[in-house]
């Protein structure tokens, strides 16, 4: 489907979405209020902010798993009426069927659109090569290591060549070697066509050094955009090599200056809750 530049691959309009309780009269929490987001179509946005500051449920609203309680989602210029089949989304769990072995998860949503066997398993064994993951399809999920995995996990969501991608805090619970490598490999698969991202993160020196854009939320409740940041480093980008740039330690100062006092709120409220 051809794409209009000038129209944005995701745009939220005064999005909120307020949970309600088995009681409504003392149990409403609204996790994010009248957020207002553009994604363009090749951009790489990434949200960041305190724990419970509503991020994940800011992706569920885009996904279309979560009707928002107020406001607008519009893909490519059209309102957002169900499933947001335009996007891929990847998920901070993990979301490989055990039973299945790696290819045959990475060709389950192929078999869904009712892609036929032979061409789903060609562009399976493509996508496992392009992670990395080249004669590793017969694999078992409890066979690979967690990183391997996540490299599964990714090929799943990019063989159904989604215009946009959503991405939960994909690479959280990997040591910090096989995240950088993660956080490389989606850089060049990113490079090489360019979608619209949308990635969620609490960790800043992954925001500025993935990103186009970092948009700080504030604490919840009632989480919203704070600022924006354009992140003009040059690319290509090596994630660990970018990180002693004196421009990325600047852009980490500036934004760490807005999200500091967040954080500490954040922190607050889960103490007082606990």
């Amino acid at each position: 489907m051809p794409v209009n530049a000038e129209v944005p691959a995701l745009a939220l309009d005064e999005v909120s979405c307020t949970f309600v309780g088995r009681d409504p009269r003392v149990a409403r929490y609204t996790a994010i209020d009248s957020v207002s987001l553009r994604v363009a179509p090749g951009e790489f946005v990434t949200v960041v902010g305190p724990t419970g500051c509503g991020k994940s449920t800011l992706l569920n609203v885009a996904a279309g798993l979560l009707i928002p309680s107020r406001g607008t989602v519009r893909v490519f210029g059209s309102v957002l009426d169900g499933l947001n089949t335009r996007a891929g989304y990847m998920f901070q769990s993990e979301a490989l069927m055990p039973w299945r072995t790696a290819l045959a998860n990475v060709t389950a949503g192929l078999e869904f659109r009712r892609v036929r066997a032979q061409d789903a398993r060609q562009l399976g064994e493509a996508w496992l090569d392009r992670v990395g993951l080249g004669g590793f399809g017969d694999r078992y999920p409890h066979q690979l290591s967690g990183g391997m995995r996540k490299r599964t996990a990714l090929a799943q969501t990019l063989v159904l060549d989604p215009d946009i991608i959503l991405m939960d805090e994909p690479f959280s619970a990997l040591d910090i070697q096989t995240r950088q490598l993660m956080e490389n490999e989606v850089l060049q698969l990113w490079a090489a066509k360019r979608k619209a991202v949308l990635f969620i993160t609490h960790d800043l020196d992954e925001a500025i050094a993935l990103s186009d854009r970092v948009v700080v939320f504030s604490a919840g409740p009632g989480a919203h955009p704070l600022g924006s940041f354009a992140i003009d480093l040059p690319r290509p980008r090596d994630v660990a090599e970018v990180r002693v740039l004196p421009a990325f330690i600047e852009l980490h100062r500036a934004i760490w200056d807005v999200l500091r006092g967040e954080v500490l709120k954040g922190y607050a409220q889960q103490t007082k809750a606990n």
